[in-house]
């Protein structure tokens, strides 16, 4: 049973950013990538659940930056599930240099499978035991995210969903999620000050058309500085749906 997945590559500069870094959103691609390579290996990879109408969602993911990826940097990226806990069926993965397997970076995700038609939660099992890999990246998986009571989220921008966001599902792409959240903090923060940490809970799909207004909190202890940022999807002229919630430290 191949209980860990493993590839090595090369960082191109497309992944990179001003400084040559590995970019967050970059990473999480990899790992959405690897993940569906992994469960196809292990037989519930898209291919196959599409053919009983369901699909793995991805809820949270907690990454850590220990030592950042410049480009290229050639890597080994490892990922393997550990079952089910609770609603969610659990997945890490690891990120090391090649030279000296010196870790680079570590990540936990939630995943839920549901009905591609109704959109409920399916709880069938549908992993083989002998495929889990107890291993931890993180521990413990990511929880829900709470914005600190005294944290001031300021409304900063509107982002209209379009053809660049969308993936393969018809609606945005969570890893995008990143991307905008990374560019309301702004340059002066996100170039100067690389990123150590980042949680992200999806909350509610957006489509293409649908305007998510992205608020903004943050506070600085010392060198730190963390901020959160919040997605809400524009329902009616009296209530909004929070579409995701980012936790980052610099």
């Amino acid at each position: 049973m191949n209980n860990i997945f493993h590839q090595k590559f090369s960082i191109p500069c497309y992944d990179t950013d001003a400084a040559q870094l590995l970019k967050p959103v970059s990473f999480m691609n990899y790992a959405q990538e690897q993940a569906n390579c992994h469960a196809s290996v292990l037989g519930f990879g898209y291919d196959d659940m599409v053919t009983t109408r369901t699909a793995w969602v991805l809820s949270r993911m907690h990454i850590k930056f220990l030592s950042h990826p410049m480009w290229r940097d050639i890597v080994n990226m490892r990922t393997w599930h550990k079952g089910p806990q609770g609603l969610f069926y659990i997945r890490d993965f690891k990120m090391t240099d090649e030279k000296d397997e010196k870790v680079l970076a570590v990540a936990t995700t939630s995943w839920l499978v549901v009905n591609m038609d109704t959109h409920r939660l399916v709880r069938e099992a549908i992993l083989d035991e002998g495929s889990v890999c107890h291993d931890d990246a993180v521990s413990p998986a990511c929880e829900k995210i709470r914005i600190p009571a005294g944290i001031v989220m300021d409304h900063v921008a509107g982002h209209t969903v379009s053809y660049s966001d969308v993936d393969l599902n018809g609606h945005a792409n969570n890893a995008m999620y990143i991307v905008w959240s990374m560019d309301i903090v702004g340059c002066d923060v996100t170039l100067g000050h690389p990123l150590k940490e980042l949680k992200i809970n999806f909350n509610h799909e957006v489509r293409a058309g649908e305007t998510v207004d992205l608020y903004l909190g943050g506070t600085t202890e010392g060198e730190e500085r963390k901020y959160w940022v919040e997605g809400r999807i524009r329902g009616n002229e009296t209530s909004q749906v929070s579409s995701f919630v980012v936790e980052m430290t610099f």
